[in-house]
């Protein structure tokens, strides 16, 4: 079997999608954390979120794919539109969104007792996706070498996914999200618990998936946002006021050639 998997008819390139989000603002019972958030992440391109703790980026990133309902005391206003499309429209199915907009969190979080394979066919079932067993078997080769994983684990495959190292734990958990085809993946810190090594790696994946997918990161690390991204967002909550966006655009510009001076500061360590 070689190495690298040819990309495969059930996790074809091309399905990325742009997202935007409109006047977004968010709340938790009376607490307003976000105000009036328009951002376009654009399609197959890699968008950084960055700013200070407590300035709304995560949950803004959770409001893309409609986590932020989950919270009982949790309120919205405004739109996310994938490709056009409300992602909150009556008749758009949970099930629907999530498998379109797929998530990858902080702390790696495979299904411990669960194989490596069948961690990566999980979401199959639950999206109602049927396969027969060589189609499977592709899938996972697939997403696991799109995940850089799979030369780690191709003899491994009916270990458990727990018995992994935490880097390699992050990496299933981004070909598990792959294997239902989404348009979009959200990454909320996928590499604050890594060792730099499993880091790089990690970095690495993210490159790989430039032009297939499209990208939302939440980073705190500066380096990583420069490395990793096309497109930067500078979130800020100022004196107690709900979290915005100062600025946005081209992660080059916002790095060497920001339009407002607290950018400039927070890029360059200043505050936050």
């Amino acid at each position: 079997m070689p190495a690298a998997a040819p990309p495969s008819p059930a996790a074809a390139a091309g399905v990325a999608a742009e997202l935007e989000a409109r006047q977004i603002s968010a709340w938790f019972g009376d607490h307003k954390v976000l105000d009036r958030v328009s951002l376009t992440m654009p399609a197959g391109r890699v968008t950084a979120l960055i700013g200070p703790s407590g300035c709304g980026k995560s949950t803004f990133l959770r409001i893309l794919n409609r986590m932020h309902e989950l919270i009982p005391s949790a309120a919205l206003a405004g739109e996310v539109l994938l490709a056009g499309d409300d992602v909150y429209a009556p008749e758009r199915r949970l099930t629907d969104a999530r498998k379109q907009i797929g998530m990858v969190f902080q702390k790696p979080n495979p299904f411990p007792a669960m194989s490596v394979y069948d961690n990566v066919t999980a979401g199959l079932k639950l999206t109602g996706v049927r396969m027969g067993k060589g189609e499977k078997d592709e899938l996972v080769r697939y997403c696991l070498t799109k995940a850089g994983l799979w030369n780690e684990v191709k003899d491994r495959l009916r270990q458990p996914g727990g018995a992994l190292s935490g880097g390699q734990q992050q990496r299933l958990c981004i070909a598990r999200s792959l294997a239902v085809r989404p348009r979009v993946l959200l990454m909320d810190e996928p590499c604050s618990a890594l060792d730099p090594t499993s880091t790089r790696r990690v970095e690495e994946t993210i490159g790989e998936l430039a032009g297939e997918v499209t990208v939302v990161i939440v980073t705190h690390n500066m380096q990583q946002a420069a490395r990793v991204s096309d497109r930067c967002a500078f979130f800020l909550a100022e004196q107690g006021t709900p979290g915005g966006i100062v600025e946005h655009g081209d992660t080059d510009a916002m790095f060497h050639d920001p339009r407002d001076q607290r950018t400039a500061d927070y890029v360059n360590g200043r505050f936050g």
